[in-house]
């Protein structure tokens, strides 16, 4: 029986493809205070603005590809049991080859009915106001904003339970719940941890490997 990796992965993991990380060094995401473009108080007040926003960043994807780090990820699968649970929400885990990826914090490439949460599609194109589900409702990113529920995060907390290997990958550890997910592994349970900037000091349980995704990957395969 393969042994179960479950991989936890940050804005680090898709920076190197050229996707900016959540917000840089002054609190601004592409140039937007976070709470304008990333919470229900911003899309209420000016939802055209958010939606113009999540656009851009849908597009994107269509210029990206994914790196080293995401297919290593998913060439473990030869090997390993994987199951990634992710805080992006670009598609780049499942381009490389990842068969196995919960997003915690939604997808760009889907969109939902603000009327019904679970009224989920598939989407590639610009959403804009006027957009309008089955029922009448206004279409909007799928994606977890500030203040919302994040959906998946108790099958994330069961999936850590039953880990045998838990990697974190370009992750700060400083957004919850995703951050808290550490602490439900088994107390035997070896981790590693990628980031250039690690928030977390080695120990007889943590592995800290100070590089890059791509780097790291390289790394931990060796080690694997």
């Amino acid at each position: 029986m393969k042994k179960h990796i479950v991989v936890l992965t940050g804005a680090g993991m898709s920076a190197e493809s050229g996707i900016k990380t959540f917000r840089d060094a002054n609190g601004l995401w592409e140039g937007h205070d976070v709470m304008e473009v990333a919470s229900p108080e911003g899309f209420a007040k000016n939802p055209e603005l958010v939606l113009k926003f999540y656009n851009e960043r849908r597009q994107q994807l269509k210029d990206v590809e994914p790196n080293q780090a995401h297919k290593d990820l998913a060439m473990l699968e030869d090997k390993f049991k994987v199951t990634i649970v992710t805080q992006n929400v670009d598609d780049l885990h499942e381009r490389a080859g990842s068969t196995d990826v919960i997003h915690l914090h939604g997808e760009l490439r889907k969109i939902r009915s603000t009327g019904n949460e679970n009224d989920i599609r598939d989407w590639t194109e610009d959403v804009n106001l006027g957009d309008l589900c089955k029922k009448g409702h206004q279409l909007r990113p799928h994606i977890v904003w500030f203040g919302e529920a994040v959906p998946e995060i108790e099958t994330a907390i069961k999936i850590c339970y039953a880990a045998d290997i838990l990697v974190i990958i370009g992750t700060s550890m400083q957004v919850y719940p995703a951050a808290s997910l550490i602490d439900y592994v088994q107390p035997d349970t070896p981790i590693f941890y990628i980031d250039p900037k690690p928030a977390i000091n080695s120990s007889d349980k943590v592995t800290v490997i100070a590089k890059s995704a791509t780097e790291g990957m390289q790394a931990l395969c060796h080690l694997l």
